[in-house]
């Protein structure tokens, strides 16, 4: 199986997010405060790609999407659909696998108020293109937001203009690689109505769909 590198633990490419991570250390010394890795095996045919750890949730725990609501939702949805096992129990020792798939992060490390800028995506993208470099199986891409998408579309070579955001939207942006959007899975998203689970299933099963 191919590897990737990986930030350090002390990551210096971000002044502000280096500034943020060492705040937190200071608040939170028990949490993880640091860049966090994808989960997941490289050889898996699916990528879901996130914004950023959330303060409260991969930042303390250091797995992607846990302990926080957008991570009930997407590992619920895993699990529902076949590319995870176990139970999901919002820590990184609760024994669930995932099946097929990956978890990554456009950003690797928390932002404050939950929002990177475009020069902390530029500073981070090295990774996700390496990472998606070594994933020999990939055949589809689940950007989870706006943000991930542009990160994902950017670092597979494309022009962002190309290839607008849109809930549900497929695109083929590599011959062997479809992205598939889906709105991001926050709990700002699903209280408002904007993104509900019966629809994040749906782009879930599109993704699934490419997966030959």
């Amino acid at each position: 199986m191919s590897s990737v590198v990986l930030p350090d633990r002390n990551c210096p490419r971000c002044a502000r997010l280096v500034a943020f991570r060492e705040t937190n250390r200071g608040k939170f010394p028990t949490w993880h405060n640091a860049p966090v890795a994808p989960f997941g095996s490289l050889d898996a045919r699916l990528l879901i790609v996130g914004l950023a750890p959330g303060l409260r949730g991969a930042n303390a725990t250091g797995r992607p999407f846990t302990g926080d609501w957008a991570g009930d939702l997407l590992y619920d949805t895993l699990l529902a659909e076949g590319l995870a096992t176990g139970t999901y129990l919002e820590r990184p020792d609760d024994g669930l696998t995932l099946v097929d798939c990956r978890i990554t992060n456009a950003v690797r490390c928390v932002p404050p108020a939950n929002r990177p800028t475009p020069a902390e995506a530029k500073a981070c993208r090295p990774f996700l293109v390496d990472e998606l470099a070594a994933m020999p199986n990939l055949r589809a891409v689940l950007a989870i937001g706006g943000f991930a998408h542009d990160a994902v579309i950017t670092s597979l070579g494309g022009r962002k203009s190309a290839f607008p955001f849109a809930h549900g939207a497929v695109h083929a942006v590599t011959p062997k690689i479809a992205m598939i959007d889906s709105y991001h899975c926050s709990r700002l998203n699903t209280n408002t109505g904007r993104l509900t689970a019966a629809m994040f299933a749906s782009v879930v099963q599109q993704a699934k769909s490419h997966l030959r």
